[in-house]
């Protein structure tokens, strides 16, 4: 079943809401083509000057740093694990950032659509633009999650190496070296990949949203509620017949786990982890955002883990959080 864009209902705050960021974006677009207009891309870059890089999520710019060290600048403009990724607004910040990249990296995917629209705006003939989306054969339309995938950071990341071999010659063996290093870090990941396949491929499991999806894909665990989450994602009403199968694979303990997405907690979805609890359940929290102090190898990891443990009925649930507004 194809995931579609999200499509927020037409209530007065949500199109008050989206003429707020309608006019941030343009606000953010005005600005991108008067800095072009006006001359001021920068000049050339120092020979030691750190090559600038805007990633449109953290984890890509996790990537980025792991690549480039201290040959790069990275800035990362979704970056805070707390806040709705879907929600973000375009600001003139962001567009005087991708005044100034070499190298931009974003999904792709309907995912982060204002990076096409500001980017439009804000041409670079230096520019290198990398997307996701495009490096692993996905489209407008697919699950938009791409970093779950575990094919697509090694993509991502001989994408990154190529980029700033060409935008910064002169260290390129220590870029050549960082990936080599980045691919054998991902090692744990895929083994643990292999290792909960081996035990749990086939076991039923549901999802408040497909965030997980392609991870459960490669796992490969049977994903239940495909329309539920899908409903969930794009900020649209499940149908009733949804929510009653969903709720009887809790209530009868047909799922091993629930994994929900603890970035966007609707009030639906807290009522399906409250069942999860009442039904002895254990529910699993997953992130858009890679959090802070970690890394992309170790994030994913510890969410594996804890998969793991639930799998085996080591979890018993998981605090019911608070809905968002």
């Amino acid at each position: 079943m194809p995931i579609q864009n999200r499509k927020i209902p037409k209530t007065a705050p949500m199109r008050a809401r989206a003429a707020g960021r309608l006019a941030a974006w343009r606000a953010a677009a005005v600005l991108a083509v008067g800095l072009a207009a006006a001359g001021l891309a920068p000049a050339a870059r120092a020979q030691d000057a750190p090559v600038p890089v805007v990633a449109a999520e953290n984890f890509y710019g996790d990537v980025v740093r792991q690549i480039g060290g201290a040959h790069v600048a990275v800035t990362s403009i979704l970056s805070n694990p707390d806040e709705d990724p879907h929600l973000f607004e375009a600001s003139p910040k962001t567009a005087r950032a991708l005044q100034h990249a070499r190298v931009v990296v974003y999904n792709g995917a309907d995912y982060d659509p204002w990076m096409d629209r500001l980017l439009s705006v804000s041409p670079g003939a230096n520019r290198t633009t990398i997307v996701a989306a495009a490096l692993v054969g996905k489209k407008s339309g697919d699950n938009p999650h791409l970093w779950y995938d575990p094919r697509t950071m090694p993509a991502v990341a001989r994408a990154v190496d190529a980029a700033l071999d060409a935008a910064d010659p002169a260290h390129r063996d220590d870029y050549d070296a960082n990936l080599a290093s980045f691919l054998a870090s991902l090692e744990p990941l895929d083994a643990k990949v292999a290792a909960l396949r081996a035990r749990y491929a086939g076991v039923p499991v549901t999802a408040t949203e497909p965030v997980f999806g392609y991870m459960a894909a490669a796992i490969g665990l049977d994903m239940r509620n495909l329309s539920f989450q899908i409903a969930t994602m794009n900020d649209t009403e499940a149908s009733a017949s949804d929510i009653a199968a969903f709720e009887r694979d809790l209530r009868e303990r047909r799922v091993r786990v629930l994994i929900y997405n603890s970035q966007a907690t609707e009030a639906l979805t807290k009522r399906m982890l409250e069942l999860a609890r009442q039904s002895h359940v254990p529910a699993v929290s997953v992130t858009e955002t890679e959090p802070a102090g970690t890394n992309f190898q170790h994030w994913m990891l510890a969410q594996l883990d804890a998969l793991d443990a639930a799998l085996t009925g080591g979890a018993t649930g998981a605090p019911v959080p608070k809905t968002r507004p």
